[in-house]
């Protein structure tokens, strides 16, 4: 009878860390996806402005339910140059967290995909090194849209990162100041059994990228496979 009681036990216990790993690769599966989407749109974010960030964070489908107190949450991925001066491949991807919380009235939801590019060194370390409050340890800026990034404000091109958003298919370059970004850690460690910093899995390079986050790498190689920023052509 003990036997047969605990078969069905660590059969569920197999199952539960399979399902959350899935989860997970559906969620690299999602980024994949809407950086493609984004990314191919020709009007949408300036291949120079690619071309000259260090590190790019996707954060698909935010949620965002209000009311009276707002809030919106979502988990995302980031991928980092390597090399040194970061003008190497881009990394296998970190897992992050994205969190905004607002005040006033608001009644409804959505769903928004997020794109961040990290746009110099300083603003790559503070995202990869620790929790960071966008507009206040990393100035933040919305991004500017078009085949160029001639029409950028002064803002945005003093910006350590910029940021854009997609929700019903509508794209825009959108401010997230104040919104808190930190590493996922418990979910890099269901991503790749191990437990690891984003700094070790972005920057040091201590991981291979999983069949699906390798899909990120892939596009990334592809669309922006040199680092065009003035630090990176002069060192």
């Amino acid at each position: 009878m003990k036997i047969r009681l605990a078969i069905p036990l660590v059969a569920a216990l197999l199952v539960v860390p399979a399902i959350a790993q899935d989860r997970e690769n559906e969620r690299l599966e999602e980024a994949a996806t809407v950086l493609r989407e984004i990314m191919n749109v020709p009007d949408n974010i300036p291949q120079d402005l690619i071309d000259k960030a260090e590190c790019v964070i996707v954060v698909p489908s935010v949620k965002k339910a209000a009311f009276i107190f707002g809030a919106s949450y979502g988990r995302g991925v980031m991928s980092c140059r390597t090399g040194e001066k970061f003008n190497g491949p881009w990394s296998s991807p970190a897992m992050m967290r994205l969190y905004q919380g607002s005040f006033g009235l608001q009644i409804g939801g959505q769903e928004t995909d997020f794109v961040l590019m990290v746009m110099n060194k300083r603003g790559a370390n503070s995202v990869i090194n620790s929790k960071v409050k966008l507009g206040g340890d990393a100035s933040v800026a919305g991004g500017p849209k078009g085949r160029t990034a001639e029409a950028a404000t002064n803002e945005a091109m003093r910006a350590e990162v910029l940021t854009y958003s997609r929700a019903r298919g509508v794209f825009a370059g959108i401010s997230l100041s104040g919104a808190n970004l930190q590493s996922d850690a418990g979910d890099n460690e269901k991503v790749y059994g191990q437990k690891l910093t984003p700094r070790q899995i972005v920057r040091e390079g201590k991981v291979k990228a999983t069949p699906e986050g390798a899909k990120i790498v892939a596009f990334l190689n592809k669309k922006s496979p040199k680092n065009k920023s003035a630090d990176a052509e002069t060192e």
